[in-house]
């Protein structure tokens, strides 16, 4: 099976590791995807995690697309009820100036935390934000990075000289009919909703319509991948991810000999069971067998991998063997 694969980083905050020490290893992990061909890697927008270190996906976009020169940068993404829509254009309009045909900007719905008290910082203080703001939202932000917002982003821009290209994150039938009316790529969250990405991709295909963005549907599918040897070492790496999920208010990513010794509780066991059947985990062939039956069951164009792993040299040997399982 040959298609495209794309990375999404969170910058995953082991136990004990430091701000920069998990932001040092994203780097080494950005550089290792140039060098394998990935088409693009991006970064999420979450506030007051233990789990990820990654906080404002511009900044890390422009530090990340200074240091390479090919793989695309994006966000995974940002998050439209955080921000106003002009800053947010200003940003990404900035950002594809300085690197031209290189910025990609997925935007999401959430809040990115569970804390409700950063999501009222953020809003400053505003109440959360229905269906028709965010829609109302993400409309603003493609009128101003289309140059029909009114607003000059950036003096001498020139929105379709190596522009941003806006995506849409979608876990839901609400959010397919939103890419598909404004005509934006989509990004499924199958990583995070596997039992949505069908019915998610199908809705979307059936009603997109052509925009300046795309001509024809385009689907990104993300999933998580933790790829080793063997499926056994495959199944270890990924017990700290499960403990994760099903303990989400613990710490970082525990080590897998940590992981190990957990006990998932058995009122939540079926469910975390079941989001880590519908990914990608086990050996290349295991692999490239799951990343074959996602493709067909999503229509993907694109998949975007998210390695959940506690090591970083064993979150790029999950990139590494991704790539052998799509060659």
């Amino acid at each position: 099976m040959t298609i495209a694969l794309s990375a999404l980083d969170l910058v995953v905050a082991e136990t004990d590791s430091t701000a920069a020490e998990s932001l040092a290893a994203t780097s080494r992990s950005v550089l290792r995807l140039d060098e394998l061909g990935y088409q693009r890697v991006w970064f999420a927008e979450h506030h007051g995690t233990e789990l990820s270190a990654s906080v404002v996906p511009a900044v890390l976009i422009a530090h990340f697309a200074a240091l390479t020169s090919r793989i695309r940068l994006g966000a995974g993404g940002v998050l439209a009820p955080n921000h106003a829509p002009l800053a947010l254009a200003e940003q990404f309009a900035t950002l594809a100036a300085l690197h031209p045909d290189r910025i990609d900007m997925g935007i999401g719905r959430g809040p990115g935390t569970f804390d409700q008290s950063i999501v009222r910082a953020l809003r400053r203080g505003g109440e959360p934000t229905t269906d028709a703001e965010y829609n109302d939202d993400v409309a603003a932000v493609l009128r101003y990075l289309s140059g029909e917002g009114g607003v000059q982003l950036i003096s001498g821009w020139q929105p379709d000289l190596g522009g941003t290209r806006p995506w849409l994150l979608a876990s839901s039938l609400a959010s397919a009919e939103l890419a598909a009316r404004l005509g934006l790529p989509i990004v499924l969250a199958h990583h995070i909703r596997p039992d949505q990405s069908v019915a998610t991709a199908e809705r979307y295909r059936e009603r997109f319509t052509p925009s300046r963005w795309a001509d024809r549907p385009y689907v990104m599918t993300t999933v998580e991948t933790v790829v080793a040897d063997t499926d056994e070492e495959a199944a270890r790496l990924a017990r700290p991810i499960d403990v994760k999920r099903a303990m989400p208010t613990s710490s970082a990513l525990l080590s897998p000999d940590v992981a190990a010794l957990q006990e998932i509780p058995e009122e939540v066991r079926n469910t975390v069971e079941a989001i880590g059947a519908a990914q990608a985990r086990g050996s290349v062939e295991t692999v490239r067998r799951r990343f074959a039956e996602i493709v067909e069951q999503t229509g993907a164009d694109e998949l975007m991998l998210y390695p959940p792993v506690h090591d970083a040299d064993a979150r790029i040997r999950c990139f590494e063997l991704a790539a052998k399982a799509v060659e």
